[in-house]
């Protein structure tokens, strides 16, 4: 059973930083891409960024510079850095596991396991 917890968020002037954190508890993380989601309000759930079993990544055109994903396998965490922080990135964000295992390190909506999401809220 897949169970990702998400941690580190919370409320942030305009500008500032936030390291979100998520721990799988699986022993095969490795060998699953990842991505973090966020739900704006009123919006659907959309892709942020993506990081595959190789190490690449993509990142939506919006946070493209400002946000950075990784992942540490050998604490089975995967991370995302935001920067210059903006009040359009207010949401809930939500890490998640493709379904299935293998290198994907793209956009995609669909295939994935969610956690239960982490709220960020950005100040003006």
């Amino acid at each position: 059973q897949v169970h990702l917890v998400e941690s580190g968020g919370g409320s942030v002037p305009a500008g500032g930083s936030l390291r979100l954190s998520c721990l799988a508890s699986e022993y095969s993380f490795d060998l699953y891409s990842m991505a973090w989601f966020r739900q704006r309000p009123g919006e659907k759930r959309d892709i942020v960024a993506a990081i595959g079993t190789k190490g690449g990544t993509n990142y939506r055109e919006s946070v493209q510079g400002r946000f950075t994903i990784s992942r540490d396998n050998s604490k089975n965490t995967l991370y995302l850095q935001m920067n210059r922080l903006k009040p359009e990135d207010t949401a809930i964000y939500y890490c998640a596991r493709r379904t299935s295992s293998g290198d994907y390190p793209f956009l995609g909506l669909l295939g994935y396991y969610w956690g239960q999401g982490t709220q960020v809220t950005v100040s003006s």
